[in-house]
């Protein structure tokens, strides 16, 4: 379970759309005070999603090769599948278009004027929830009845956060240095952000069909 929610984790701390749209939020009036919101949302909705499967589990994980575990392992493979399905699209796209698109641009055009309620929207809106998911069933193993679980827990929402909460201190205490740095940093994801789409879903999509495949065949 930890090496799966490690790597999930990270995937979902680099994923491209949540981190653009985190810069430009940072960068409008109030920009602190809204990507704090938008880190208590994004949070919020996170820990929700894993109290919810920890509920339904009771906190006792499902037996090896039992229905359950079954499921869980199964819905982690159809995730998997789903990610691979989704980079091969994005990249086939890129190749028969040959041109960048930015999938934040429409979004974030008037970023300047965003409320503190939309901004708090955009922290679930913009989870990557296929990995979300994966996290989820990855969840279903837990067995809160060792301490060791808690701690690989909130490690796993710590470093799903960490690439928001890294710009979020950065800002707050150096906001001129941060201002130059995140934009570039916007730019770089912006001019990569086809590349960094793909390689993300590839290699959360292949780590999780065959850690799924291992699991329902051992």
């Amino acid at each position: 379970m930890v090496l799966d929610l490690v790597i999930i984790g990270l995937a979902i701390a680099v994923f491209p759309l949540s981190v653009t749209a985190f810069v430009l939020v940072l960068s409008a009036p109030r920009g602190v005070l809204k990507g704090l919101v938008f880190i208590l949302a994004w949070l919020a909705c996170f820990v929700a999603v894993l109290a919810a499967v920890l509920l339904t589990t009771g906190g006792k994980p499902p037996a090896p090769k039992s229905a359950p575990s079954k499921a869980a392992s199964a819905a982690k493979l159809a995730i998997g599948l789903g990610l691979l399905g989704y980079g091969w699209y994005r990249h086939r796209h890129r190749e028969r278009t040959g041109r960048r698109r930015s999938s934040t641009g429409g979004l974030m055009t008037r970023v300047d004027q965003m409320s503190l309620w939309s901004a708090a929207a955009l922290g679930p809106l913009l989870q990557p929830w296929g990995l979300v998911a994966a996290g989820a069933a990855t969840v279903v193993s837990a067995d809160l009845s060792h301490a060791s679980s808690y701690v690989v827990l909130f490690g796993y929402c710590l470093l799903a956060t960490s690439s928001l909460l890294t710009m979020e201190i950065y800002t707050t205490f150096a906001p001129d240095a941060a201002r130059e740095r995140l934009g570039r940093l916007h730019t770089w994801i912006e001019t990569h952000q086809e590349q960094a789409l793909v390689t993300v879903a590839l290699v959360a999509g292949l780590f999780l069909v065959s850690r799924s495949i291992a699991q329902l065949t051992s």
